[in-house]
């Protein structure tokens, strides 16, 4: 058995789970709704407050797909009930963050600032405070989509390595590399 797909979902109060005849598992809580369309081969059972994904066989195709769904759906009971929050800092001379509504506007030392719209499932808030270096930070429910959201604006200026200069995650650690040493 897998050892993540065999494992139960608790179900926390003010979430409410519905599975309908098509495999389409819908998620509703306190901070939204969300939905997952499930594999028909297999089984979401809905029992004392617990989910269970079930798969009919020990085939190398329902192994792989059992451990997925599962984890795809606890994302989920977590997101509606707690949210998820990815916070990015901005770190270089110069580097600017602003946010209008969904609309991101960043300055990252290009000859032109880049402008990034942000779905609507995600909230933004980009905040800039003198000596301290500029923040992004992302809410939603959604897990899958706020990891893209801010893979994304990470892509826009990578850190890189000398001088750690670019977006990254809050509490990512940067491998330095030292720089060209001295003349002899």
């Amino acid at each position: 058995m897998s050892r993540i797909g065999k494992a139960p979902i608790t179900i926390p109060g003010g979430v409410d789970i519905n599975v309908n005849k098509a495999n389409l598992v819908t998620i509703k809580g306190p901070k939204g709704e969300l939905m997952q369309q499930i594999d028909p081969d297999l089984a979401v059972e809905v029992e004392d407050g617990e989910l269970v994904v079930k798969r009919p066989t020990d085939s190398k195709r329902h192994r792989s797909l059992h451990g997925l769904y599962r984890s795809l759906i606890a994302n989920m009971v977590e997101g509606v009930s707690n949210g998820y929050v990815i916070e990015l800092e901005v770190i270089g001379v110069g580097y600017r963050v602003n946010n209008m509504g969904q609309l991101l506007e960043l300055t990252l030392g290009f000859s032109h600032p880049i402008y990034f719209y942000i779905p609507e499932e995600v909230k933004i808030e980009a905040k800039m405070e003198k000596g301290k270096n500029p923040m992004i930070r992302l809410e939603s429910v959604d897990k899958q989509l706020i990891g893209q959201v801010a893979a994304k604006i990470r892509a826009f200026r990578k850190p890189e390595p000398y001088k750690g200069k670019g977006i990254r995650f809050m509490g990512e650690e940067i491998r330095r590399k030292a720089g060209k040493t001295a003349g002899k």
